[in-house]
């Protein structure tokens, strides 16, 4: 039996730190006082493991690791100088890369230049846009984990956004497209700073399964994004999707079978009204999508694909 890894790692996107914990280490996450943004260590809502374990800052430079994930530009170009040893910034690193590039959607330069780091994106989309350049990059796509006993039910006829501060940030995730739908389709939306565009406000990332499974379907209006892991775990639990068809989402939805993907919003519209009005067509293509789903984001899958780009870059 392999023994288990002890990776330092941030607090940047809690739910996808869940899931990426379900692999078989053990995962130090710094925190500071008053647990600011990405240092928030072992905190919030999520039901941790004891793999999980909180790092104050402090006590970093004098704790064993194997290996360092970075999440997030500031922490590996800053952070790392202060709060990491001489000897432990030349221990095997990963570069989790969340997004596609946002400055220019081609020719942006990755900022991690350095062929003895791992450069992992999470859609086979955000490694074909970004730049980059000579270090090795893999793709380790999503895996989720829903409660066994949510199923879909669809009886509200209305739909689901869900997305985190919409109104501040803009075209980029389809601010402008969600208040034009909501005129012609009843849509509600949901996460943090949602009342800011007449949403509903935050559910909790645990009983946000269940809180979806009452919705006829889960419309994405993003433009330009990774793909979000609430898509997914709609997917999951047999909610039919309909969303732009850009980024990587053109690949997640088969159009007309697991849901509704086009450019052609007036089209996007017209669907969401025919789930309105055929429940039975809903399930169908809920069903198709909880297949396809099932398949290709299964948290095993994910976990063994983590466990395997420790274990390379641990033995180089």
């Amino acid at each position: 039996m392999q023994r288990r890894l002890k990776i330092l790692t941030w607090h940047t996107h809690g739910s996808y730190l869940y899931y990426l914990t379900q692999a078989p280490h053990d995962f130090y996450v710094l925190s500071r006082p008053g647990r600011p943004p990405g240092y928030g260590g072992r905190c919030g809502h999520m039901p941790w493991g004891d793999n999980v374990i909180d790092l104050p800052v402090a006590e970093a430079k004098d704790t064993a690791f194997d290996c360092i994930l970075f999440q997030d530009d500031d922490q590996y170009l800053h952070d790392q100088h202060v709060y990491l040893s001489e000897y432990q910034r030349r221990l095997p690193k990963i570069y989790l890369e969340h997004d596609p590039p946002r400055a220019h959607p081609t020719d942006m330069r990755h900022p991690v230049d350095d062929p003895s780091v791992l450069l992992v994106h999470v859609t086979h989309f955000n490694a074909l846009m970004w730049d980059n350049g000579r270090t090795p990059s893999r793709v380790i796509e999503h895996g989720v984990i829903v409660p066994r006993d949510v199923a879909y039910r669809g009886e509200l006829a209305r739909g689901l956004v869900v997305i985190n501060h919409i109104a501040r940030r803009g075209r980029r995730l389809g601010g402008d497209i969600f208040a034009q739908v909501r005129d012609s389709v009843p849509l509600d939306l949901v996460g943090m700073g949602a009342q800011e565009a007449g949403g509903i406000g935050e559910v909790l990332h645990a009983q946000l399964p269940a809180f979806a499974a009452q919705y006829r379907f889960f419309f994405n209006p993003i433009r330009y994004t990774s793909l979000g892991l609430a898509v997914i775990e709609a997917m999951m639990i047999g909610m039919p999707v309909v969303a732009l068809a850009t980024t990587e989402m053109a690949t997640v939805i088969d159009d007309g079978i697991s849901g509704y993907v086009d450019t052609d919003v007036a089209r996007l519209v017209a669907c969401m009204q025919a789930l309105l009005g055929d429940p039975g067509l809903a399930r169908q293509l809920g069903e198709q999508g909880r297949r396809r789903a099932m398949e290709r984001f299964g948290i095993e899958r994910f976990a063994q694909d983590w466990d395997q780009a420790f274990r390379h870059v641990t033995a180089l």
